[in-house]
């Protein structure tokens, strides 16, 4: 028989970009919570925004009732950071009201449902007194801790969805077709896409290219008679040159203090805007240097909605059941991760600041590099 929960308040937000499974993770806790223990599970609307502005709603069976299957998430979300709050035209530290309204509400947890930023702000919470639990989601499967965040499955079932209807085309008109993926500064989306979805050449951000051996690879693929070529392209994706750049600078920033720090965090932001993202220019470049009609799919937002897969769906409801049995035990300040085909708590503060980049030899990679797919490098 599980461990019933003492009477007592959970509450729940949903913070930082939509993600698929969501829904599916709110009802696990929803649900499992109030199954005979008496529990009442509030959520919060908008993130950390509506937790400081104390706008909340009962998440009771009718609220949680027909959400399995519903993309995005019925309590809405914002990027909003509880200690640089927006507030008339600046930012405001409004941690204090928060810490204030999560007591107002009685709440013996407060789970958060979010990707990297949503842990640190959990975090700062945490160490403000509030008893937190994080589950890891997000498409671009960056979260440090666990196997696979939830979402990705989705997106990444959409990406190759989009690979494959790409291929009729430039197959057809004879072109080079670029697909930009999300996945913010890693490359798991683009990779995984890449690969099932039979790209010709895979950019993400943890290999550095350069326009001439990704031009070459497409010109040596003329000359062998294919008169068509698939990129994938991470957003973050960047070029040796801009690489080094923003290396060099990050080295710089380290040792710097005060003024000098500040200038150098913008010339950082600079140049990252400058090497990354910029996938019209490299259509442009590469329809220059191998003569062959290139054009550009953004998948942007895409990737984002709809019905959550049957993987995301099963995964956001096992680590929403998790949670509550964690709360059950009264284990606070960890994120519930994924162990192979199980479940585990780990620490906040091993976790957060924390990038799960792409290893250079994933499996992915070294089958990619098998089938002389090109990573520009």
């Amino acid at each position: 028989m599980a461990k019933q929960i003492r009477s007592g308040h959970i509450g729940i937000l949903t913070s930082g970009g939509d993600t698929p499974g969501l829904n599916a993770a709110i009802r696990g806790i929803g649900k499992t919570a109030t199954r005979g223990a008496g529990m009442q599970v509030i959520g919060f609307r908008d993130g950390f925004r509506g937790l400081m502005e104390n706008r909340s709603v009962r998440l009771d069976n009718k609220m949680l009732s027909g959400i399995l299957t519903l993309g995005g998430t019925i309590l809405g979300t914002s990027r909003d950071k509880p200690h640089k709050m927006p507030m008339g035209g600046k930012f405001v530290d409004m941690t204090d009201v928060i810490v204030e309204n999560y007591h107002k509400n009685h709440l013996d947890v407060l789970v958060c449902l979010g990707g990297g930023g949503t842990l640190k702000n959990a975090y700062r919470l945490s160490q403000a007194g509030c008893n937190i639990i994080t589950l890891p989601k997000t498409i671009d499967n960056d979260i440090m801790g666990t196997d696979v965040t939830f979402g990705f499955d989705t997106a990444l079932g959409i990406a190759v969805d989009a690979i494959d209807r790409l291929h009729s085309t430039a197959s057809s008109h004879h072109r080079i077709i670029i697909a930009e993926i999300m996945g913010h500064r890693v490359g798991w989306l683009a990779l995984g896409a890449g690969v099932a979805g039979g790209a010709d050449a895979i950019l993400i951000p943890e290999i550095p290219y350069t326009m001439d051996k990704l031009a070459d690879s497409i010109l040596e693929r003329v000359s062998r008679g294919k008169r068509f070529s698939i990129v994938a392209v991470a957003e973050g994706a960047i070029t040796v040159e801009g690489a080094n750049k923003i290396k060099a600078l990050e080295k710089k920033l380290e040792a710097a203090e005060g003024d000098e720090r500040s200038k150098l965090k913008k010339q950082l932001k600079q140049l990252d805007r400058k090497y990354r993202g910029s996938t019209m220019e490299m259509a442009q470049e590469l329809e220059e240097i191998t003569g062959l009609e290139t054009r550009v799919t953004i998948l942007g937002h895409l990737q984002r909605g709809g019905t959550p897969s049957a993987l995301d769906r099963m995964l956001a409801t096992r680590l929403g059941t998790s949670a509550v049995d964690l709360i059950r035990d009264e284990q606070y300040g960890i994120m519930v991760a994924v162990d192979g085909e199980q479940t585990k708590a780990v620490p906040l503060q091993d976790v957060v600041g924390k990038i799960n980049y792409v290893p250079l030899d994933h499996p992915w990679v070294v089958a990619a590099r098998n089938l002389a797919t090109s990573f520009g490098d």
